[in-house]
């Protein structure tokens, strides 16, 4: 039997702003007429992405979107908001905080000669 999915977050056109503009470039007169290419932004993430590749504005919308979903930006932001929705973001939140002591970080940089040495705490 399959593990019983909870939903988590949900995305509506709201979330998304789309923007239609005049591509130019290849399909001739009705392309330069026409607004087919699409633009879409994710407010929340940052993540934008566009299409002018296609005549029709319906699949260049379509493209756009995957292109958004697929992006980094969006990916970190899709990680980030289902682990604080789920109330993991505080347990990540703590262990980065562990993890990043004293005892963990080593800060280097390069001495008069150009070699690469270890900065000790305090500027030594």
């Amino acid at each position: 039997m399959k593990p019983q999915r909870i939903r988590i977050l949900s995305l509506t056109k709201k979330d998304f702003q789309l923007e239609f503009f005049r591509a130019g470039g290849k399909g001739g007169q009705k392309q330069n007429k026409t607004s087919s290419a699409c633009r879409i932004r994710h407010p929340a993430s940052g993540a934008v992405a566009e299409c002018r590749e296609e005549r029709s504005q319906v699949q260049n919308k379509r493209i756009a979107f995957v292109r958004l979903v697929e992006s980094r930006k969006f990916q970190a932001w899709l990680k980030l908001e289902s682990a604080r929705r789920m109330g993991l973001l505080e347990q990540i939140e703590k262990e980065v905080i562990r993890q990043m002591g004293p005892g963990n970080i080593r800060v280097e940089g390069k001495d008069k000669a150009g070699r690469w040495v270890e900065i000790k705490h305090g500027g030594d």
